[in-house]
Formats: C-alpha cells, structure tokens, sequence
C-alpha cells in the first residue's frame, strides 16, 4: 500500500522535474495555489490529507506526465517527513535558521510560510520547540523591534499555528517586507498591527497584500 508520504513525495518530484515549486504545480495544472503546500497535508487535529485522484489527474495532464511516469516517482520505505524535497526537514531537535533580512528575499518561503529552498543555517533547539511541523528560527537583525527583542534574538516561529488576538507574529507581505508584530485585530478582509518599538507606527494591511501570517512561539532572551 502506498503511503501519505510517498504519494505527497511523487508530487513534489514531479514538481522539481519541471522546475516548479508544488504551489508552481498546482498552478499550472488549474488548481489552488496552496493546495499542495506542506500546510495542507495535515488537518489542523493532525490527520492526514491525501491529495485527490482528480487533483493527481490535472497535474499529470498540465506536465504531460503519464501514470507510469507519476509512480516511478514514488520511493519505497520512504520515512515519514521525507515527502518534500524543495522543503527542509531537519533531523533530530534542529530546525532552519534565517536572518529577518534574508527572510524578505525570494525562494525562502513556500506559499503557506513554510521553509524551503536553499540558503539556510541549522540551529538546535529543546525538544518542545523542535519538534513541532515546520517551526523554523529568525534571527534580529537591527534595533526595529527594541525594547522587546534585541539584535541577535532568535525568535521560533510556527507556521500553521492557530493565531489569536495579542499573539506575536512575524507577517510577511507580497512586496517582501518581514515584520515581527504583536496582532491587535483581524478581520475578513484586513489585518492591525502594533509595532514592538514605539518609535515605530503600527501597520494596517489589507489580507489580500499579505503572504502569509505566523505566531512566535519562543524567543531567545
């Protein structure tokens, strides 16, 4: 039987083979951008989501690929975690590490805010932290986000995360910009946010200008 691992696994070949991301694949094959982002293959309660025949139909069709071809993809005894090979999967308790300015810079990110690509450090961290899907490190860079956190903090980030009002966050925009923020409103169409040095103004965005959203869980201080 094959597993949830190996299947998202073709997938993700598929893509690299065509010199796409999988949200570059869905794209092309007529399908939600996010809809194969690492985001999306768990259930917020941790169950698995499986990717559609339908959906496995269009991107075959969109790349050319045949059923023959689509299998030959799929690695057997691939281990858990392994699925993506544009995305980072760090072993044992470290996790990616990027500066803030960097993180601005394309090819980092996958749609939903997870790690991917190449260019980044490796850093440990205790197990609560480590181990959760995706979580990554910032390291500040500057004195913007003073008093709070300081030049060479680094802050844990967990993508994917249940966000709630007053949490902290780091926010990235479609033009680039990274932000650690505190939330202070969001509706269905707009976010608020308070800016941690007060010689800073608080930014307003339109949800449609902003990439992705996630909540800082720990930060080093």
């Amino acid at each position: 039987m094959l597993s949830h691992e190996q299947i998202w696994g073709a997938i993700d070949r598929l893509a690299e083979r065509h010199d796409l991301t999988p949200s570059g694949l869905a794209r092309r094959a007529g399908l939600d951008a996010t809809s194969f982002n690492k985001s999306k293959r768990l259930s917020q309660d941790g169950r698995l989501r499986w990717p559609s025949t339908e959906s496995i139909a269009k991107v075959l069709e969109a790349t050319g690929a045949s059923l023959e071809q689509f299998l030959s993809f799929i690695r057997p005894g691939e281990p858990p975690g392994s699925a993506a090979p544009q995305a980072i999967s760090p072993g044992g308790n470290a996790i990616p590490l990027i500066g803030f300015a960097q993180a601005g810079s394309g090819g980092f990110f996958d749609d939903g805010g997870f790690p991917a690509g190449q260019g980044w450090d490796m850093v440990e961290f205790p197990t609560a932290t480590g181990q959760r899907a995706g979580a990554y490190a910032l390291e500040v860079q500057g004195e913007s986000m003073l008093p709070l956190y300081r030049d060479g903090d680094i802050l844990i980030v967990e993508p994917g995360a249940q966000i709630r009002k007053n949490d902290r966050v780091v926010v990235k925009t479609r033009e680039g910009e990274v932000m650690a923020k505190v939330l202070l409103r969001q509706s269905a169409k707009s976010i608020e946010l308070l800016s941690l040095n007060p010689e800073h103004p608080n930014r307003n965005f339109d949800l449609a200008d902003v990439e992705w959203i996630a909540r800082i869980i720990w930060a080093s201080q």
